[in-house]
């Protein structure tokens, strides 16, 4: 058997989690598949799949090669895709990234408007409050904020967005509204560690920066549930100004010390093979860096 088969063989069986489910869903006989796999084994010298009676898992190894897999047969269909002519039509599987809230809040209404205008291409979108290795985890476009670290990424800026500090009106009532970054310890703070710098807040007075050591008795892993706990009136909490705008329209959290609010921080769609990426890649970044740029961010 060709490496293509086997490595399609294994795809699928990493997605089903069952042999048998696989050669169901390829047509293919149970004892074909349970050889692709072996041969592959072998071929590798690891180990990929753990078997037990209640099916199949990854091995360390076999995690690692499911996606380099994936990757390649997908070139390959965009390869034949190009060779047929079709390549400038946007079809198939886009991966997208993006931070947690800014998936729901932003993103998601450009997704759904893309894919009607794009019926061919189906998404799968990642929303999580880390920094995706785009490589790695095969994602084709990633919404990423602040800096960018030196990379063979292609980016496109899309806008800014900004840090901003929030409470409920009603525990300001009861605690008081900081004057100062420096009050920032008389009051209950909440932190997320999906901010890289969840040790310190930062500001600006008079052009300069300003940086506050933070001590949180609530510590979150994402700014979802930063924001949840800060609008029950747990505290104080800085998240970005996309994640509460709508609910400081409505009144529910109040801004404070805006005008000690840090400088910006940049918003960048980033994609790896430039002119080389597939139609659904290209077409998206055009497409969502329009709608991006015209969003409230």
């Amino acid at each position: 058997m060709d490496h293509y088969s086997e490595m399609r063989i294994f795809v699928t069986v990493a997605d089903t989690n069952s042999l048998a489910a696989a050669a169901r869903q390829l047509e293919q006989s149970a004892p074909t598949v349970t050889r692709a796999i072996a041969g592959l084994e072998q071929r590798i010298g690891v180990a990929l799949l753990d078997r037990s009676t209640r099916g199949v898992t990854l091995t360390p190894a076999g995690q690692r090669y499911v996606i380099d897999c994936k990757r390649i047969l997908q070139e390959v269909q965009d390869a034949e895709a190009s060779a047929a002519g079709r390549h400038a039509t946007p079809a198939g599987v886009l991966h997208v990234a993006s931070p947690l809230l800014f998936g729901q809040e932003v993103l998601t209404p450009v997704l759904l408007t893309y894919l009607d205008a794009y019926p061919a291409v189906q998404i799968r979108a990642h929303f999580q409050d880390r920094f995706p290795n785009l490589q790695e985890e095969g994602i084709d476009v990633a919404v990423l904020m602040g800096e960018l670290p030196d990379s063979s990424l292609i980016a496109v800026r899309v806008g800014h967005i900004h840090r901003v500090l929030c409470a409920t009106p009603a525990y300001l009532q009861q605690h008081g509204e900081p004057a100062h970054p420096d009050e920032l310890h008389q009051h209950k703070l909440i932190v997320s560690t999906a901010d890289s710098r969840s040790h310190e807040w930062r500001f600006q007075q008079d052009g300069q920066a300003l940086s506050v050591p933070v001590t949180a008795p609530l510590t979150t892993s994402t700014n979802s549930s930063a924001l949840h706990a800060c609008l029950l009136g747990a505290g104080l909490t800085r998240l970005m100004s996309y994640q509460v705008r709508d609910r400081v329209a409505a009144g529910e959290l109040k801004l404070v010390l805006t005008e000690f609010a840090p400088a910006p921080l940049p918003v960048h769609l980033v994609y790896r093979e430039g002119r080389r990426a597939a139609a659904r890649v290209r077409r998206f970044v055009e497409f969502a860096s329009q709608q991006l740029r015209q969003a409230d961010l």
